[in-house]
């Protein structure tokens, strides 16, 4: 009896097992279904779209260099005295000609008057008025001997005639001779003498610019309008010449000295405009000009030296700042531009998206030159390619519509 239940009872107990899996199966497999049919599909992104254009853009060549001021002195003192006066500081504005440092003129002043009047002594010995020409004829002691001479002579005729009527001996008459001959000799070296004293009436003239030149050297003054960057004496100090005693610059207008290389240099020419930027004022560009290229490279760089000017009338941009310069090229080519803000970039990486039917495609592209809102798109997108306006929210597949 036993034995026959457990014949029974194993058959009915895997009919049972079977029943339950099957029916875990379908409940399952009516869940599943269930869930998917549940899922909504996700939305399109409303976007705005701009094709891509093609135009022909401006070139540029960026090279970096170091700002320089138009012009820079160091004032040095020319004679040798004590500083009696400082009229500017640091930072002046000055005109050309300003007075920037002033040295006691007592000696030099003394000097003057010495050489002005032994100038003034021979122009008195030689009978010159202020600003008279020279003329020999007109000295006091030429004049004298002249007188000399012609007396003499008048009596030698006069003793001439006499001998002819036999009034008067050959002896009076040789005397008479003698006397001519001294007269003219007195009448010359009276000459010379006058041309001798002129000589030195020109040496004690040189004197006196000379002692002039060393009043005005007691005055230093700018030589061109600018800005007083140093002051290295005080009033009390003593100078002598040569003596560093300030320091002028003209920054209004500033140079740019510009390091182009050497697969460059044909780009680069007088007059191209350039545009200046620097680190001290971020995102904003200083117009420029180039004034010299230089007509050989350094050899030790490969490198040819070119020079622009900008004007710098506020004074912001300052001599040794680093400065990068943007210079247009002569040629313009053509260019696919798309708008900036459609451009994402990420650890270097730029990317743009592509609308391709309902759908964005993700393209890695490489940007060139920026022209205003627009960038050059060198690599990864072609002529007509429409891309999404902006970035943002957007990832490789995701659906999209146009707004």
């Amino acid at each position: 009896m036993r034995d026959q239940l457990r014949r029974y009872s194993r058959p009915a107990f895997g009919l049972a097992i079977a029943a339950l899996v099957a029916a875990s199966t379908f409940a399952s497999g009516c869940g599943s279904n269930t869930s998917a049919a549940a899922a909504p599909k996700p939305e399109p992104l409303s976007i705005d779209t701009v094709a891509v254009e093609s135009r022909p853009i401006d070139r540029f060549l960026r090279v970096t260099g170091s700002l320089l001021a138009d012009e820079q002195a160091e004032l040095g003192a020319e004679t040798t005295g004590r500083v009696v006066s400082t009229p500017v500081e640091r930072g002046a504005h000055v005109a050309q000609g300003a007075l920037i440092i002033g040295v006691s003129p007592a000696e030099t002043s003394a000097q003057l008057q010495e050489a002005e009047a032994n100038a003034g002594q021979l122009e008195a010995r030689l009978g010159l008025g202020p600003g008279e020409p020279f003329d020999s004829k007109r000295v006091p002691d030429v004049m004298n001997a002249k007188a000399s001479l012609e007396w003499a002579e008048a009596d030698f005729k006069r003793i001439g005639s006499l001998l002819d009527q036999k009034v008067v001996s050959q002896a009076e008459y040789d005397q008479k001779r003698t006397a001519v001959e001294a007269a003219r000799q007195q009448y010359q070296v009276a000459q010379n003498v006058a041309g001798q004293s002129y000589r030195q009436l020109e040496a004690a003239r040189a004197r006196v610019t000379l002692a002039k030149k060393s009043v005005a050297d007691t005055s230093i003054r700018s030589p061109f309008a600018g800005l007083v960057a140093e002051r290295l004496v005080s009033i009390g100090d003593y100078v002598t010449k040569g003596t560093r005693v300030a320091t002028i610059v003209r920054i209004d207008p500033i140079r740019v000295e510009l390091t182009v290389p050497e697969q460059s240099v044909s780009l680069v020419k007088v007059g191209q405009p350039v545009k200046l930027t620097v680190d001290a004022y971020p995102g904003e560009a200083f117009p420029a000009t180039v004034r010299f290229v230089s007509p050989s490279l350094k050899t030790d760089q490969r490198a040819l030296t070119v020079e622009a000017i900008a004007k710098n009338a506020d004074g912001r941009l300052k001599p040794g700042l680093f400065a990068t310069a943007s210079i247009q090229r002569p040629e313009s080519a053509p260019a696919l531009l798309a708008p900036a803000a459609s451009v994402e970039t990420t650890a270097g990486t730029s990317r743009v998206y592509v609308v391709k039917g309902d759908k964005v495609e993700e393209r890695i592209v490489t940007l060139g030159e920026t022209v205003g809102p627009q960038v050059e798109i060198t690599s990864g997108l072609e002529k007509g390619d429409v891309v999404a306006a902006e970035p943002k929210g957007l990832t490789d597949g995701v659906a999209v519509r146009k707004k």
